[in-house]
């Protein structure tokens, strides 16, 4: 096996060539592969909680824009409560009435947020978020069961596409169980 190196006489002295960190490089989500994935890992799989624990694991490692990715559960009239989710701590209780999560639950639309300094009534859970995407999560009989939430720390990091192919994921996974 054969490695082109670089020559000495072909660098430039004082510069470094460095690989950026993992951490550090542009990574979008394939939704035609994630959805594969997914769908997968859930095969048979009827547990509501068990599939929204798999659903943020897979959705979380698949795009750098993404720094929180979780499910707020229904779990009383007008109320979510954290449920899976990746990244720092989230807010443990959210009226439907309060926030974007609360927004997405109460009409039973998508939410994207390009500025949540510019949302009305936005509920700062971590000062790094900037935008946010925020879909409602049926089940098979079509009651709300959750709401995803998926936090970036960059200004207008989702668009009409991201809300479109996510919420295809969520009726491939929760209206089957």
């Amino acid at each position: 096996m054969a490695f082109a190196m670089m020559q000495p006489e072909h660098r430039i002295p004082g510069l470094a060539l460095v690989r950026p960190p993992w951490h550090i490089r542009d990574m979008r989500i394939d939704y035609d592969q994630i959805s594969k994935t997914i769908a997968a890992l859930t095969e048979g799989e009827t547990d509501h909680v068990a599939l929204m624990a798999t659903v943020v694991c897979e959705l979380h490692h698949a795009d750098d824009r993404f720094d929180w990715t979780g499910f707020y559960r229904v779990t009383g009239p007008e109320m979510l409560k954290i449920g899976p989710y990746q990244g720092g701590h989230g807010c443990l209780s959210i009226p439907f009435s309060r926030g974007v999560c609360g927004a997405a639950a109460r009409t039973g639309e998508a939410q994207i947020v390009a500025d949540v300094d510019e949302f009305p009534g936005h509920i700062a859970c971590a000062s790094s978020t900037r935008s946010e995407v925020v879909l409602p999560v049926r089940d098979a009989a079509g009651q709300l069961i959750a709401v995803l939430d998926i936090d970036s720390d960059q200004p207008s990091a989702f668009n009409t596409t991201d809300a479109a192919r996510l919420a295809d994921i969520l009726e491939q996974v929760f209206t089957r169980a």
